[in-house]
């Protein structure tokens, strides 16, 4: 039966709820912290923040990674900047500015309440990451610059030049080895985590394989935060990197966490296309790019011209044409949708046809090289790299692809899960971002959440514990949940099919691409839930997984992956299909303007749904009313 879910944030004003929940907030006393332990699982931006400042404050932390090292976690990928509303620029900006841009990017489908903190915390991101060490670009009189990003009219993005993911990711890692070193945090590489441990309706802990040993082991503490990232790679090839997986949220979900909007997927629009059938992958190139890069394609359709000899009058900068006001940095569902629209009319570039121009020539000709290769040159010399063009002197191809996932866990005010005890944070979650993520606020929510948001949140719910014991590793909810991995793993290693995972896994993602992607329709969405369910049967009947679980094996990681990503996949045609209006990246054809842009049902579908999968696999669907006091609710317009 559906429930009607309360978001937690205090009632009145939401330019004040943060604060107000803050003061509310019940302490832990510093001589009783060393008595809680907690739970991170995931060392990106979000978990290396939780775990640095838990760490700082006293709590006894467990860290997980599954890769080798904290700093390899996925953070470190997104290359364009941060936003803040610090208003250093002397352009208007401000909080409220930053809330409305965000809320309207978002196409008030995020919670209000969530995007104040964002904005609000913000400012003191910069300040901390800076102090930090991340070596942020600066004018030339030592101000920290900033540039614009997509769906604003305002620069509010800092950054440090194409790398900004990865040198806040630096920053972060080393002040979270700085509490591994004090003692204070005890770090876990190479595990994974295959099962949440809920004990009398709490999470107590989690299930982990070590990737090298193979051996499964159980971690038990008073409270567990998952900040493992997106589930973008369910599409096969998507800007993600391989490893990155929705394991340890879904096996959450399966526990009883709610998922929320998971259809809510972004496709971005500045990766480079896919070039070949072998290709495993698509590589992002950063939003910031369209700061200085102008989009277009061919007049004619099915001109095979090179770039350079179509002249300025045989262009359409389509981009520029349709939306006047914010042209190239239109938000980026609106830019992947018209992205698509000129390909599908048959203006695609490209060997493959399944691609449109980003050209720099305007800005070499205004500017300068040299300083383009100052704002840009690691991505120029990356896009070189992968294609052997050089796109100081010719365009750069671009194509849509599967990115961002705005839905997640579902969580309220506090980030804490429909599972008491269990938290989210980053891109794991689902609050801030709506049906479409404005560029530059993921890093954003993910520090945060990390640093100023489960700091607070954590020990008020550790409060109400003070005296309370994990449970032990002899536990019966302990003991059920390995036994419960144990039983999944023999089950996935004892199919002995013929088929490999990487196969069901690629035909996953053009069921989803096909059928759930930057445009979508109910016959669409079911003949994908049909398809998925065919496939999990084929999956179920004929997986081969070569060697044995007692060792490294990374086909038995892909294989467990996968099989979230199945029952994954279908719950996010599930919710495509149900929510039965268009609105941000989710885009159904049947549900358009008559100049195309997305149609809204705001009387109908003014929530978040949140998704329940009961033991039998039927999903029921929850909601949370969203309400906009301070942004009223407005048509989209970009133009």
């Amino acid at each position: 039966m559906e429930e009607l879910l309360r978001s937690g944030a205090p009632a009145g004003d939401p330019a004040t709820a943060w604060a107000r929940r803050r003061d509310d907030y019940r302490l832990v006393g510093p001589l009783n912290r060393h008595k809680f332990s907690v739970i991170v699982v995931g060392t990106g931006l979000a978990g290396a923040g939780t775990a640095a400042a838990l760490g700082e404050l006293g709590y006894r932390v467990h860290a997980f990674t599954f890769h080798d090292a904290p700093r390899r976690a996925h953070s470190v990928a997104a290359q364009g900047g941060i936003n803040a509303a610090r208003a250093r620029k002397v352009d208007n900006d401000s909080v409220r500015r930053f809330v409305a841009d965000t809320v309207k990017g978002g196409d008030f489908r995020g919670r209000e309440a969530d995007a104040f903190r964002l904005a609000e915390e913000s400012v003191r991101v910069i300040d901390h990451l800076n102090a930090l060490g991340a070596p942020f670009a600066r004018e030339y009189g030592g101000a920290l610059a900033t540039r614009s990003f997509g769906g604003v009219q305002v620069s509010r993005t800092y950054y440090t030049r194409g790398q900004t993911g990865q040198q806040l990711q630096v920053a972060a890692t080393g002040a979270l080895q700085r509490q591994v070193a004090a003692g204070n945090v005890t770090l876990h590489t190479r595990q994974e985590m295959l099962d949440l441990i809920v004990a009398d309706g709490r999470a107590q802990g989690i299930v982990v394989r070590d990737l090298v040993t193979g051996q499964i082991g159980a971690q038990t503490a008073h409270a567990v935060v998952l900040a493992t990232g997106g589930y973008g790679t369910v599409f096969f090839q998507s800007t993600l990197a391989r490893n990155s997986n929705a394991t340890a949220a879904w096996r959450a979900h399966r526990r009883g966490a709610l998922l929320a909007s998971p259809s809510f997927v972004q496709f971005h629009p500045t990766a480079l296309p896919v070039n070949a059938p072998w290709q495993t992958k698509t590589t992002l190139m950063s939003e910031s790019l369209r700061n200085d890069g102008r989009i277009w394609v061919p007049r004619r359709a099915g001109d095979d011209r090179p770039a350079n000899t179509i002249g300025e009058d045989e262009r359409d900068y389509y981009l520029e044409r349709k939306y006047p006001t914010y042209g190239n940095l239109t938000p980026r569902d609106v830019a992947s949708r018209a992205a698509r629209e000129q390909i599908e009319a048959g203006h695609g570039v490209g060997p493959l046809r399944n691609s449109v121009y980003l050209d720099f020539a305007d800005a070499r000709a205004r500017l300068g090289k040299a300083v383009l290769a100052e704002r840009y040159g690691n991505l120029f010399d990356m896009y070189r790299d992968a294609t052997g063009e050089d796109p100081y002197e010719v365009p750069m191809r671009i194509a849509p692809a599967a990115h961002f996932t705005m839905g997640g866990l579902w969580s309220d005010y506090d980030l804490m899960t429909s599972i008491p005890g269990l938290f989210v944070g980053g891109e794991a979650g689902w609050g801030y971002h709506g049906a479409n993520r404005l560029g530059a606020n993921s890093l954003l929510s993910a520090c945060v959440d990390g640093w100023f948001t489960l700091p607070y949140s954590v020990p008020n719910y550790l409060a109400g514990l003070l005296g309370e014991p994990v449970p032990a590793s002899d536990h019966a909810a302990v003991r059920q949940a390995a036994a419960d991995v144990h039983a999944r793993i023999e089950a996935l290693t004892g199919i002995g099919g013929s088929t490999g995972p990487a196969v069901f896994h690629r035909e996953l993602g053009e069921i989803l691409y096909r059928g759930c992607g930057v445009a979508r329709s109910a016959a669409g969405l079911r003949t994908a839930v049909d398809e998925i369910d065919a496939l999990s049967r084929r999956f179920w009947s004929d997986l081969r997984v070569t060697g044995g679980a007692g060792a490294f094996n990374q086909q038995l990681e892909h294989a467990g992956r996968v099989a979230d990503f199945l029952e994954l996949a279908r719950l996010m045609c599930l919710d495509a299909l149900d929510r039965d209006e268009s609105c941000g990246a989710h885009f159904r054809i049947e549900h358009q303007t008559p100049d195309g842009e997305a149609l809204r049902n705001d009387d109908d579908w003014c929530f978040a749904s949140a998704w329940e999968t009961t033991p039998d696999g039927t999903a029921v669907r929850h909601r949370e009313p969203l309400t906009f006091d301070a942004v009223g609710l407005a048509t989209r317009n970009y133009r």
